[in-house]
C-alpha cells in the first residue's frame, strides 16, 4: 500500500516524537560503529518548538528529522542530527528533509555559512548537490561550546589528539559568498541573453531528465515548500 509521506517544519504538535527521535539517532550510530554528539528528547522538543527542525512522516508514523543549530554569533549554521526511520531509508526522503532544513536555514540566517560534520557518504552527496564544498576543520567555526558537543562522540579522543585539526567525519561547508542570490544571478542573466539562453536550454533538459527516472514504487513523497 502506498504511503504518503509529509515533509514540513516541526511544531508543537511533534513533540511526542522526540524520544524515538533520539533513541534512534544512538541505535543509529551503534550500528554504524560511528560517533554522533547525543541530545536530549528535551533539546529535539526546544528545537521543534522554536522553529528551527524539519520532520517527515506518514498518517501515523515518524520518518525522519533534522534540525537547526547557530554558532559564533550566528555566523556558522549546522544542519544536525539527521536521521530517517530504517523503515523509510533509501527513499529519497533524506534529501528532501535536507533540502527543507537547508532552506531554512537560508532564510533564517541568509548570511550564515552552512557547515556539518558527516561520515555518511551519502548525505556526502546531498550536501554536494546542495552547493556544500569539503573544507578543513580550521574553516568550521571555534565555538567552544560547538566541540563541546563532542564529548559524547565515541571518537572524541580521536578529535583531540588531532588537536581539533581532523577527526573520522568529513567536514564540509556552504559559504553564501560564493554563491548568487536568486536575484543577482537574474539580473547578470538578462545583462547577458546567450547566457541565459544557455542556462534555460539546461534546466530544462534537466528537469525532463529527473521526469524520466523512475520514482520509489510503494513511497509516494510530498514535500512542502517553505513559503506554502
Amino acid at each position: 500500500m502506498e504511503q504518503k509521506i509529509t515533509v514540513r517544519i516541526a511544531n508543537s504538535g511533534d513533540i511526542h516524537f522526540a524520544n524515538i527521535i533520539t533513541d534512534e539517532m544512538e541505535a543509529s550510530a551503534k550500528a554504524r560503529g560511528t560517533g554522533i554528539a547525543k541530545r536530549s528528547p528535551d533539546y529535539i522538543v526546544q528545537k521543534m518548538l522554536e522553529g528551527k527542525a524539519v520532520i517527515a512522516h506518514t498518517e501515523k508514523k515518524w520518518v525522519g528529522f533534522c534540525y537547526i543549530e547557530a554558532w559564533g554569533h550566528e555566523q556558522f549554521v549546522a544542519n544536525s542530527g539527521l536521521i530517517v526511520s530504517p523503515e523509510f531509508r533509501k527513499s529519497g526522503v533524506a534529501k528532501l528533509i535536507k533540502k527543507c532544513i537547508f532552506d531554512l536555514s537560508r532564510v533564517k540566517y541568509p548570511n550564515a555559512k552552512i557547515f556539518g560534520l558527516t561520515t555518511g557518504l551519502a548525505v556526502m552527496k546531498i550536501n554536494s548537490e546542495l552547493g556544500y564544498e569539503p573544507v578543513t576543520y580550521s574553516e568550521l567555526t571555534d565555538d567552544e561550546q560547538f566541540w563541546a558537543g563532542c564529548k559524547s562522540c565515541v571518537n572524541y579522543d580521536i578529535l583531540m589528539s588531532k588537536e581539533r585539526k581532523n577527526c573520522m567525519c568529513t567536514a564540509m561547508l556552504y559559504d553564501p559568498k560564493d554563491h548568487y542570490t536568486t536575484e543577482e544571478t537574474t539580473a547578470d542573466f538578462k545583462k547577458h541573453s546567450k547566457l541565459y539562453e544557455r542556462f534555460m536550454r539546461f534546466k530544462q533538459n534537466k528537469i525532463l531528465r529527473a521526469f524520466k527516472k523512475n520514482g520509489t514504487p510503494k513511497i509516494k513523497l510530498f514535500f512542502f515548500n517553505l513559503f506554502w
